[in-house]
Formats: C-alpha cells, sequence, structure tokens
C-alpha cells in the first residue's frame, strides 16, 4: 500500500495543505452548506479512487495493530457509524502523509491521534 500511496500521489508540490490532499485522496466529504441546510453534493467522485482504497486499508490495519489509532475509533464509532468513523482515521492518515512526503518530517502516531 506504501508504493501505492507514494506512486498514485504524484508531485506533492502541487497540494498546499494536507486539507487538499485529503480532499484529493477522497477523505473528506463533498457537500455544499448554507445556514446548516445541504445545498447540494460538489463533484464527489473528483480525486483518487486508488489513494481512498489504500487509506481505507491502512485505517484498517492500523485500527488492528495500534491502540492509539482503535481508541479514535471507538470514539469516532460511539458518536456515529463505522464506516465513518474508519473514513475518520483515514482522513487523520492522509493528513499525516501530506507531512511525511511534502515536509520530510517522520511519522508521530502520538501526534497524530494523541
Amino acid at each position: 500500500m506504501g508504493w501505492t500511496v507514494l506512486l498514485k500521489s504524484g508531485d506533492m508540490d502541487r497540494f498546499h495543505a494536507p486539507g487538499n490532499y485529503a480532499s484529493y485522496c477522497r477523505c473528506v466529504e463533498s457537500r455544499r452548506e448554507s445556514n446548516n441546510k445541504k445545498k447540494g453534493e460538489n463533484n464527489r467522485k473528483n480525486g483518487n479512487k486508488y489513494l481512498a482504497w489504500a487509506f481505507v486499508e491502512a485505517a484498517n490495519f492500523a485500527i488492528r495493530y495500534h491502540e492509539p489509532v482503535r481508541r479514535f475509533y471507538q470514539r469516532k464509532k460511539a458518536k456515529r457509524n463505522g464506516i465513518i468513523a474508519i473514513k475518520a482515521v483515514a482522513h487523520k492518515l492522509a493528513r499525516a502523509t501530506f507531512h511525511v512526503l511534502k515536509k520530510r518530517e517522520a511519522f508521530d502516531i502520538q501526534r497524530a491521534f494523541g
């Protein structure tokens, strides 16, 4: 999965912020709101479907093998449902990947899921 993320991400200079990268990885909801009312969905198929798959798979493995990630997942799952909780973990992993690939920082699980 690491090679999939690395090769499908491409040049990281095209992403200005971690949120832009997470959006490209389809880890955020595509929704337009006005006055707390849903007005429609933007282009929800925009981005890379292979990165979306890779981050969901990485989230499942992280939940299985790392306690801080499991605790974060359980908190999210208690408030919403399991699918949204998995996507929340995938979103955090995508944001961490942005910092690892663009800023050349080492991954710190306590900083990401502290």
